[in-house]
């Protein structure tokens, strides 16, 4: 299997498309919605309201984690995950940028 060649595409290339790569598990989006509907949550709630096991919603609870959209709290005996603010808002504006391009309008 090949390298993805990823050091001949700029920091912003591969910034939009690692955050696509996180957003392109519809389980995800429906794990950020969860989270966005409810501030704060616990992994528990989250098996309940997506549907799926719970080591499935720990992978993409993971994959979320890791690109910093959330963030997770100990408390007790459970992780209490909630959006991370901050980056919220960069992966916004990252996104916004590039989709708020103008287009050629002389296209096909």
């Amino acid at each position: 299997m090949g390298l993805t060649k990823s050091e001949i595409f700029t920091e912003a290339q591969n910034s939009i498309a690692a955050i696509a790569k996180v957003l392109g598990h519809p389980a995800r989006i429906a794990i950020l919605e969860y989270l966005l509907k409810l501030k704060r949550c616990v992994c528990g709630d989250l098996v309940k309201e997506i549907g799926l096991a719970q080591p499935t919603i720990s992978q993409h609870l993971k994959e979320l984690k890791n690109l910093g959209i959330i963030k997770g709290n100990i408390e007790g005996t459970s992780v209490c995950y909630c959006i991370h603010e901050e980056n919220w808002k960069k992966i916004n504006n990252v996104l916004s940028q590039f989709l708020n391009q103008d287009l050629n309008e002389n296209c096909c």
